[in-house]
């Protein structure tokens, strides 16, 4: 079997040579943002645009009153969900901790974020207003309240993955009369964007790719969504640039290093474990989804890079034999080596595990670009119809997506394969410019709480710090990349 490894020397030198506290910044931004999109407050960006555009919404409104299949077994497990309810009452807390050896209560968190967000989306569905005023009573309650997320290094995996849910629920409702905007926007930047904007620039002390593919991109996806919702053009720049050209594991080339001569590009997470990947091509769809509904396809970058992940899980998750390219990985921070790790295989697999991440997937490629996606396809109908938030298990796993995508992502199939372009982002029109980061690493609001903490890496629940050259010989990394390789009980 011939492979393709494409990693850029860019993403090499910097691997190989940045530490933690030196690292410049996340780089100007490749590829092409709204002109429009002047910065905060401007009201460049198109909203509602993170995952669910007005379209978007329009279409499942008319599906589920038309009685349209499969939108109304879709709509079904929304509305079971006992999430989806109106009335909820939200338990907002001034510190959401999470990690092993602290007061861990970020199941509150996530609990009222999936609340917020079923309710809002039921809303948009059937235009009934308790539902939208259940959402705002829940995201105004925490506005009001919290000031900070902290704990071990999982905190940066609370805030990159309820920063992103948190920017999704508020989008839904952001013109309600009642709906605090600017002091959500505030805290959404403060507590959620600048740790995650730190975390991709700083990774918590640690080597730049100390940290496996989903801590980049629950972070990733933050950044992003923070940006968007706050109307942020330079943050949305930084979000794209990291996507394309970022050093860490969450970037395009490093989560999908090897591509093989059938299509298929192996997924780095697939020599840890199932959950773990899966999670991975979760929060990249959606990070290219939310860009997609801004004017930018990620989606179609680097050919197709991430379908051709996507496709490699989706067939190894299924029982399929999937190709895998031995690599070997060191542990290791900032200044010192402590062991290595060699991947032979793809770990194994059970095919009934599944995660609500594949309808959107499924959705782009097929229905929006009409491209052939047999894995993606087959995984998708198998998980159909896609539940969300409490429908996957009461542990936090459960909650990592926000889910119901037979609802909101199933589309017809465009009739050719022709990509189609990316819907425009503003009203005043889809002009494009390259935007420049800030010489600042860091984004707007960022703060000493943000920044790493002294000998914190092995709260992560791994003694495993680890960077990795290919076994094969195909390509070899001058220095290694680093990434951490958890054995604990959560996502990261």
């Amino acid at each position: 079997m011939h492979v393709t490894r494409q990693i850029s020397r860019r993403t090499l030198l910097k691997a190989s040579g940045a530490a933690a506290g030196g690292v410049a910044g996340i780089a100007a931004v490749g590829a092409a943002v709204p002109a429009a999109a002047a910065g905060p407050g401007s009201g460049a960006f198109a909203h509602p645009g993170l995952l669910h555009t007005r379209t978007d919404l329009d279409r499942m409104a008319a599906k589920v009153r038309a009685g349209a299949a499969p939108y109304t077994a879709g709509f079904a497990r929304l509305t079971a969900n006992r999430h989806a309810q109106s009335g909820w009452q939200a338990r907002p807390q001034a510190v959401v901790y999470r990690g092993s050896g602290t007061p861990e209560n970020y199941s509150l968190l996530y609990n009222d974020i999936h609340a917020a967000y079923q309710n809002a989306l039921r809303y948009h569905v059937t235009g009934e207003s308790a539902h939208a005023d259940t959402a705002v009573a829940v995201l105004n309650a925490w506005s009001a309240t919290l000031t900070a997320v902290d704990g071990s290094a999982d905190r940066f995996l609370a805030a990159g993955l309820y920063g992103y849910q948190f920017a999704n629920a508020a989008e839904l409702v952001r013109d309600h009369g009642d709906f605090e905007l600017a002091r959500f926007q505030e805290m959404l930047r403060r507590t959620f964007g600048a740790m995650s904007d730190d975390f991709l620039v700083r990774h918590n002390g640690a080597v730049v790719s100390n940290y496996w593919t989903n801590w980049d991109l629950a972070n990733m996806a933050c950044v992003l969504a923070t940006g968007i919702f706050c109307d942020d053009r330079a943050q949305v720049a930084r979000a794209v640039d990291y996507f394309e050209h970022g050093a860490g594991l969450g970037a395009i080339r490093n989560a999908v290093p090897v591509v093989y001569d059938d299509g298929l590009g192996e997924w780095l997470e697939a020599g840890r474990d199932q959950g773990h990947a899966l999670l991975g091509v979760g929060l990249m769809g959606t990070f290219c989804e939310m860009a997609w509904n801004q004017g930018i396809d990620l989606y179609g970058y680097d050919d197709s890079r991430f379908l051709k992940g996507a496709q490699y899980v989706a067939k190894w998750s299924l029982g399929g034999q999937a190709p895998f390219t031995a690599s070997t990985r060191r542990k290791g921070a900032v200044g010192g080596w402590s062991g290595s790790e060699t991947v032979t295989a793809a770990a194994g697999v059970d095919p009934s595990m599944t995660r609500p991440i594949w309808a959107m997937i499924a959705n782009h490629y097929t229905g929006r670009r009409g491209l052939p996606a047999t894995y993606v396809t087959r995984i998708a109908a198998k998980a159909s119809p896609e539940g969300g938030g409490g429908d996957y298990g009461p542990n936090s796993g459960g909650y990592d997506q926000l889910g119901f995508g037979t609802l909101a992502f199933t589309r017809d199939r465009a009739g050719g394969g022709e990509a189609p372009a990316p819907p425009s982002p503003a009203a005043s029109g889809a002009a494009t410019a390259s935007a420049s980061a800030s010489a600042s690493a860091l984004g707007p609001g960022a703060s000493p709480s943000a920044t790493a903490k002294g000998g914190d890496l092995a709260a992560t629940g791994s003694g495993d710090v680890v960077g990795w050259a290919a076994a094969t010989g195909v390509a070899a990394l001058a220095g290694g990349l680093l990434l951490l390789r958890r054995r604990g009980r959560r996502e990261g």
